[in-house]
């Protein structure tokens, strides 16, 4: 069997996830901050002023690159229809049977008609490094969900000393953000280790069986994901 030299991790930017952050290839770490949403419909015309003011000065008084990822995410919800008709089965009241019946059979035909979207808000924050230069971009590694991927350029990584360095530079940007994010009603939140696996392991799994995530420690999955073995004959 012909060695096979290059596999999928030669395409993707990112060379570790460790320490709550996305160690990428070109030198620089991502610290990547989840939001919650606030439902802008349902507010006043006044409030609805006072966010769009208070987001305008949160976004003025920054002095270092973010981005903002919101991600829509089709549901699968299977499972709750399933819980559903489990309920409808134990019911004795007639009349309550029959509303259960009646509300079951409404949600199926809702999303046979629309879909039914879960949507993510996420804040990302690199650090320096290669990403930094001008011929670069912070967030080149997220070039890849828009189909705009670019060849990666790599660089010899010292993950330990970039690790030091990145957390002394993100940390206070983290909690800078943070407490912004606070004075305007919106919790945030930095993502773990193995909430960022199971991040990636979504995004580039977006076809995988429903409700399939990475129940184990992340660290049980360091080998196969970085270090793929290839049979041999």
């Amino acid at each position: 069997m012909e060695d096979i030299k290059f596999t999928t991790q030669e395409h993707l930017d990112i060379e570790t996830i460790t320490n709550d952050l996305v160690v990428l290839k070109n030198g620089a770490a991502v610290l990547i901050i989840r939001t919650n949403a606030v439902n802008f419909d349902l507010l006043s015309e006044i409030e609805q002023d006072a966010i769009i003011a208070a987001f305008s000065g949160l976004l003025n008084s920054l002095n270092f690159p973010v981005q903002i990822i919101v991600r829509s995410k089709k549901l699968d919800i299977t499972n709750y229809l399933e819980k559903v008709k489990a309920i409808e089965n134990r019911i004795k009241d007639p009349l309550l049977k029959v509303q259960a019946e009646a509300y079951r059979k409404f949600v199926q035909e809702l999303i046979k008609r629309n879909e039914v979207l879960d949507k993510s808000f996420y804040v990302s924050i690199p650090s320096g490094g290669t990403a930094s230069t001008p011929t670069g971009s912070p967030f080149d590694f997220l070039s890849a969900l828009t189909g705009t991927k670019k060849a990666t350029k790599r660089v010899n990584v010292d993950v330990p000393k970039l690790l030091k360095t990145a957390t002394n530079e993100l940390y206070p940007k983290r909690d800078t953000l943070t407490r912004e994010f606070a004075r305007i009603n919106i919790k945030a939140k930095q993502l773990t280790t193995q909430e960022l696996v199971e991040l990636f392991f979504d995004i580039y799994n977006p076809v995988s069986l429903h409700d399939q995530r990475m129940r184990t420690n992340a660290d049980d999955y360091r080998i196969p994901i970085v270090e793929p073995a290839i049979l041999e004959e």
